[in-house]
């Protein structure tokens, strides 16, 4: 990593949003792990049993909205 996060940066791309569980989108991940999105997408995907249902969802038109 170029710099190195702190708790604090971290936790200030966490999302609430309303009916769900606290969320990071994927780009922010990637970031994180200086990889890029599709990378952590197919991680994901490639991976079932290490990423739970509710770690990843998609957003409905009206939550990326908000």
């Amino acid at each position: 990593m170029n710099k190195e996060l702190t708790v604090q940066e971290i936790r200030s791309r966490i999302i609430n949003l309303p009916g769900r569980p606290p969320v990071m989108p994927d780009r922010d991940l990637a970031e994180i792990y200086e990889t890029k999105t599709k990378r952590v997408n197919e991680a994901t995907k490639r991976n079932p049993d290490r990423f739970p249902d509710d770690f990843r969802f998609q957003l409905t038109k009206k939550e990326v909205e908000n």
